[in-house]
């Protein structure tokens, strides 16, 4: 007998609402496709779902450089759901796969970035109704005084219904030192809705690995409810000197030779100093150099030429006080005060 197939495009029935604000409106019977019989044969190609994934996960490519083990587990994901559609094809019943997560590394390695690409993957497999991404973090969430956390949590909530809430340095929730904390509160109310709201809201929690995991081994039942961890590495310093030059290209600008020398030995002194944020310090470092070109090239007091407003020289790397206090061997000191970056930068 000649196996069934399906010749034309489909995409299952994704709950949207026609108006923001509104009810979601309900399936059409031309939205949801029929059964597959017993001996078809399903092209996955077919999914029109699946190409909206793979111009994300392009995107996603474009966005970072590196970073292969994060866009591999990312690719994995996406392969889940996918079959998890195909499965629903064939009239196959099955839990509703779980994705919340953990992103976990340090500061300016990517983790917003992944965060609102997984949403619009998401969003485009029919996980979740809208692709957006709602950043959260302690002060957001936690009140400061009784009955003050659950209105706060629960409007937090609320914003991110249909979509991905993200909580940044999600540690700063449990702080077992002070009792009267209502961090505490919080978690319980995330417990709860991270279970009966599977269907319509994906948590993520973020933050430095060390502190992640002392926060999830302080609550069992909320590592429980995470199906993915996900570590992000710092950047190597090749990874570094690209992602420079991709900003510097972004914003018009360009190095020379010598300045593109120049950022790679900042880069080399730069990055054992405390503080170092990976591609945010990488971004503070040219927005600096910017300010030394801008002051250089107004010093000239004559006409400018297009290369001169859109090169830097090392004259303009070489301005960072990191070259003028060099550490000691095997001693780490303090950066410069122009180069310190915040104790707690957000990704």
């Amino acid at each position: 007998m000649a196996a069934e197939s399906s010749g034309t495009g489909f995409r299952l029935y994704r709950q949207e609402a026609e108006v923001v604000g509104t009810v979601a409106s309900a399936p059409n019977e031309s939205d949801v496709p029929a059964v597959l019989g017993q001996n078809a044969v399903l092209d996955l190609s077919s999914d029109l779902a699946g190409h909206d994934v793979e111009q994300t996960l392009r995107a996603l490519e474009a966005d970072l450089v590196g970073l292969a083990t994060v866009k591999r587990r990312v690719r994995q994901i996406a392969a889940l759901l996918l079959i998890d559609r195909a499965r629903q094809r064939f009239g196959l019943t099955a839990s509703r796969p779980t994705m919340h997560m953990s992103f976990t590394g340090g500061p300016g390695t990517g983790k917003t970035t992944v965060a609102l690409r997984m949403a619009q993957m998401l969003h485009a497999m029919g996980y979740v109704r809208t692709p957006t991404v709602h950043a959260v973090t302690r002060d957001d969430l936690v009140g400061q005084f009784i009955g003050h956390t659950a209105p706060k949590t629960k409007e937090a909530l609320a914003r991110a219904a249909g979509g991905v809430l993200f909580i940044d340095e999600a540690y700063y929730l449990f702080r077992p030192e002070n009792e009267r904390d209502y961090g505490q509160e919080v978690i319980e109310i995330l417990l709860q809705e991270m279970e009966n709201e599977r269907t319509s809201l994906v948590v993520i929690f973020a933050g430095y690995r060390d502190r992640m995991e002392r926060f999830f081994s302080a609550h069992p039942g909320l590592s429980s409810r995470v199906a993915h961890h996900i570590e992000f590495a710092d950047y190597a310093h090749a990874e570094l000197l690209t992602i420079a030059e991709l900003m510097v290209a972004a914003e018009n600008f360009r190095f020379d030779a010598a300045a593109r020398e120049a950022f790679g030995e900042y880069l080399t002194r730069r990055m054992p100093r405390p503080r170092f944020a990976n591609a945010r310090s990488v971004r503070n470092a040219l927005d600096r150099c910017r300010l030394r070109q801008a002051q250089r090239l107004v010093d000239l007091h004559r006409p400018l030429t297009r290369i001169d407003v859109t090169t830097l020289t090392a004259q303009d790397v070489y301005g960072s006080s990191v070259f003028t206090l060099p550490a000691p061997p095997g001693e780490m000191t303090e950066p410069p005060h122009d180069e310190i970056e915040p104790l707690c930068p957000k990704d």
